[in-house]
């Protein structure tokens, strides 16, 4: 069991939560108190107050209500995902884990969806495409379906389709006051737009509805060589985004990949270039598409036609709590010298640390504002360049963190200034995510819900 590091009167005051939520809140020196704080992202170690582990909207306001009085903050989690932020700021705070909010329903008539606060992405795909549906789902299934769409949520769908936040038709939420808000866009307008990609604690969440794409099946895949052979596929990819149409949404990428159970063995331990994603429309459209990538001889070629629900795993990304550390910035364009200072910071021979290097293909749909949308209605950038490390101890977090910086630093030249924060393990000044009329009319929402500043804001403005 950890000795906690809580402040002896904070933990006096956690005191007052004991017995809530059918008694499951965990405070520092209980049995159950090291699990229940560790969230999905391991490299993080924060020793909250309390922990609770609400199962439904009356026990989050008791919750919220009770910690007012105490004096303490409140810091919504769902899965951890997105934990570094936070880091060493919940010693005088509730860690509310969400994760017993379970409620997933599909509606196959409408088209729609409803899932709970605690839902991941890989029990809604399974369960959408029972319904001959698809959702705007992330590159990962045990991402958590509310996090990732409040953030914004870039699938593989999203150039065709934009974002997942702006597929949202309802929100359920108590606010600081313990007051339950159901906001959609004819009642709590702001709220919903806020909400809709605000990425900010605006309260808790307790469950969302949003719209479901009539797709059984998609042409979806990857493409993979040795990454010796870098130098001439990278090229020839970005010229082929610029002509790909909307209904292509792919990705570039450089790994080091893992020995996991759900990797295909012969990839285990090898250093590859692979470009992955998919592609809306019959089979002969798509092979026309990428017959540009395939003369360019991969070595492995999983692209067919896959029934949807599939792609939430197309990514080969971990599944389960591990050790993680992103950081990314949106580039309006990779012209040849960018190309070359991608080569040079993230190539064979470069040096670095990351386990994955990666740019994602934007535009489309992506790039054009939505007028229906919420407060994260598009990206600007052509590309998503993206560092993450993975597994290590202190030592090579430090020099994780040093190649992402590195990679993404010299590609600033091309950056576009505004970043995508969902991708971000470091603090980001909230606005550079937001045009000034935007920042402004969120940060104004946010002092109308939670005056006082009860809950935690992971990305504080300065």
């Amino acid at each position: 069991m950890t000795q906690q590091p809580v402040p002896a009167a904070a933990h006096l005051r956690a005191e007052s939560l004991r017995g809530l939520c059918g008694g499951s809140v965990h405070l520092p020196g209980d049995p159950s108190y090291d699990l229940a704080r560790s969230p999905w992202n391991l490299q993080v170690s924060d020793f909250p107050a309390a922990v609770a582990y609400p199962a439904f909207p009356d026990e989050v306001a008791e919750v919220l209500r009770t910690a007012t009085a105490a004096g303490l903050s409140v810091a919504p989690q769902g899965t951890g995902h997105g934990a570094p932020p936070l880091q060493g700021n919940l010693t005088e705070a509730v860690l509310l884990r969400t994760s017993a909010m379970t409620e997933l329903q599909v509606d196959e008539e409408r088209r729609s969806a409803r899932v709970g606060a605690g839902v991941l992405w890989g029990d809604l795909c399974d369960a959408a495409g029972r319904a001959g549906l698809a959702a705007r789902h992330p590159s990962s299934p045990d991402v958590g379906v509310v996090g990732y769409t409040l953030g914004g949520g870039i699938g593989w769908y999203a150039r065709a389709r934009g974002l997942q936040c702006n597929a949202v038709t309802a929100v359920e939420l108590v606010l600081a006051d313990g007051t339950f808000v159901r906001a959609t866009e004819d009642a709590d307008a702001d709220l919903f737009w806020a909400l809709r990609g605000g990425a900010a604690p605006l309260g808790v969440v307790t469950a969302i509805e949003f719209d479901l794409l009539p797709l059984e099946t998609v042409v979806a895949g990857y493409l993979a060589w040795d990454a010796t052979e870098v130098e001439r596929l990278l090229p020839a990819w970005v010229d082929w985004c610029a002509r790909a149409p909307e209904e292509a949404t792919t990705s570039f990428r450089l790994l080091q990949v893992p020995p996991l159970e759900h990797i295909p063995r012969e990839l285990h331990g090898r250093h590859l270039a692979m470009i992955d994603g998919a592609v809306l429309g019959d089979d002969a459209s798509a092979a026309e598409l990428l017959a540009p990538l395939r003369a360019l001889a991969p070595e492995f070629d999983t692209v067919a036609r896959v029934p949807a629900a599939s792609l939430v795993r197309l990514h080969l990304e971990p599944e389960g709590p591990t050790s993680a550390y992103a950081s990314s910035t949106l580039v309006g364009g990779l012209p040849d010298e960018a190309i070359a200072t991608v080569l040079e910071k993230v190539g064979p021979g470069s040096g670095t640390q990351l386990a994955i290097a990666e740019l994602r293909q934007l535009g489309g749909a992506l790039g054009r504002p939505d007028p229906a949308g919420g407060a994260l209605s598009y990206l600007d950038g052509a590309f998503l360049a993206l560092g993450v490390g993975f597994e290590g101890g202190p030592e090579d977090w430090i020099a994780q963190r040093a190649s992402a910086a590195a990679f993404l630093d010299a590609l600033e030249p091309w950056a576009t200034g505004r970043k995508y924060l969902p991708m971000h393990d470091d603090r980001v000044d909230t606005r550079k995510v937001f045009p000034p009329g935007v920042h402004a009319r969120l940060s104004a929402i946010r002092r109308g819900v939670d005056p006082r500043g009860l809950f935690v804001e992971p990305h504080p403005a300065p």
